[in-house]
């Protein structure tokens, strides 16, 4: 399924995702310098009012949620990585490095919660992620461990960051939808089978 061209957007499709997250806004202005919007924006206009109800939700766990910005990223590269979605881990490399995310970690994601580079909060946050995408639930002894490190909010929004990626990642590997640009996943692939683990 293809994106849908901005210029085919009607104005209740403009005016719905307009507000939904603050960074899609500036592809929206209709100005002639505005910059081409990312594929997934054509791709949720396709069905406005779900799309524009999903980029809302988004918005939030990017912008307004309580997890520190890099525990975010590490988990939704692992799903993005887990799902072997093109489009999540080409969106968010770059976001996994401005939040802190060092270059050796970014190669280790695909090894896991195994690698040497991470901590041990980094590891449950991994583990946790693999668990949600296997089986759905967090098991007893990672449970407790982040509990013992994140209050209740903190719990409930890793697990939605968890679950919704996981969610986007078999919409966008459904539709095809490809990644304009960024790293590409089959490099990570080649790039992780040297990635030291314990």
């Amino acid at each position: 399924m293809e994106p849908l061209p901005v210029a085919e957007w009607a104005d209740e499709q403009r005016d719905l995702f307009r507000g939904a997250i603050a960074r899609a806004d500036r592809y929206l202005t209709g100005a002639a310098d505005a910059p081409p919007p990312p594929p997934i924006l054509g791709l949720l206009a396709r069905h406005p009012r779900v799309g524009a109800t999903w980029l809302a939700f988004s918005g939030t766990l990017l912008d307004e949620g309580t997890l520190d910005p890099r525990d975010r990223e590490l988990l939704i590269l692992r799903v993005g990585w887990r799902t072997r979605c093109r489009y999540l881990w080409a969106q968010h490399v770059g976001m996994g490095e401005a939040a802190g995310l060092m270059p050796e970690q970014l190669a280790a994601v695909p090894a896991g919660a195994a690698a040497v580079v991470w901590t041990e909060p980094d590891r449950d946050l991994l583990l946790a992620a693999d668990q949600l995408v296997d089986g759905h639930t967090v098991d007893d002894a990672v449970w407790r461990r982040l509990s013992a490190r994140f209050d209740e909010r903190g719990l409930l929004e890793l697990l939605f960051v968890a679950g919704g990626y996981v969610c986007l990642a078999m919409i966008l590997n459904s539709v095809g939808l490809e990644p304009a640009d960024g790293p590409d996943l089959d490099a990570a692939a080649r790039g992780a089978a040297g990635t030291p683990t314990q």
